[in-house]
């Protein structure tokens, strides 16, 4: 798997590189935005790690600009406690965050937990699946609402498989948590909430219902579709 890394810090890119190497990618470097960005668009990356803190163009602008074009998986490396950072890289379509300083171990965990997501196996069942007017067919990785493709990022995709399987059920915020992002849910982490957001936000704008996607308070979410 070939991944792209935008980090400014060049002594911090190079150990990342040769340790993920060694696990088995392939990486490129971009020590500033715009480098970043044009190497992001260009495709052939199964992954890109973008530090929010970038030179000429900032991470937070150039996650804006790749999701108008690209769904590219993608993990923001946030500043250690900076839930403002997080929250925005999130709303924006990032797949995951890692908070700076990161160890190396993590962060190839976390790429390998988003390229299992991104890929037509992701899920053991590959069925589509249709509810009321909402289809999903996880071999092509595809969502449509009547005949309106919706433009997902892999997070959000597997978000609304998992919704959609489950039925009238409610699924928690720590199991998703578990089956979305692969890890369990930390107090106060908002994950969830805004992977959720942008999906009901995307079904909203296809549909016109924002009640798509009905949260359950104190226990989690569910869609609210005729089977």
């Amino acid at each position: 798997m070939r991944i792209l890394l935008i980090d400014d810090d060049i002594e911090l890119g190079q150990l990342l590189s040769e340790y993920l190497e060694q696990e088995g990618f392939a990486v490129d470097l971009a020590h500033d935005g715009e480098t970043g960005l044009a190497q992001a668009l260009a495709g052939g990356h199964a992954a890109v790690v973008l530090d929010v803190m970038l030179p000429r163009l900032s991470g937070i602008e150039v996650l804006r600009r790749i999701r108008a074009g690209s769904q590219v998986p993608v993990i923001m490396l946030t500043a250690k406690g900076d839930k403002v950072e997080r929250v925005v890289g999130l709303e924006l379509g990032a797949d995951d965050y890692v908070p700076k300083p990161c160890y190396p171990r993590e962060l190839a965990a976390r790429l390998r937990a988003v390229l299992r997501r991104s890929g037509p196996a992701a899920t053991a069942d590959t069925s589509d699946i249709q509810r009321g007017d909402l289809s999903l067919s996880p071999g092509r990785r595809a969502a449509c609402w009547q005949s309106t493709a919706l433009e997902l990022t892999v997070t959000e995709f597997n978000l609304l498989e998992l919704l959609m399987r489950a039925g009238d059920l409610v699924l928690s915020k720590d199991e998703l948590s578990e089956r979305l992002l692969g890890r369990p849910r930390l107090p106060y982490d908002r994950s969830i909430d805004v992977h959720v957001s942008n999906l009901r936000q995307k079904l909203l704008a296809a549909s016109g219902d924002e009640q798509l996607v009905q949260t359950v308070r104190g226990i989690g979410y569910r869609l609210c579709l005729p089977p």
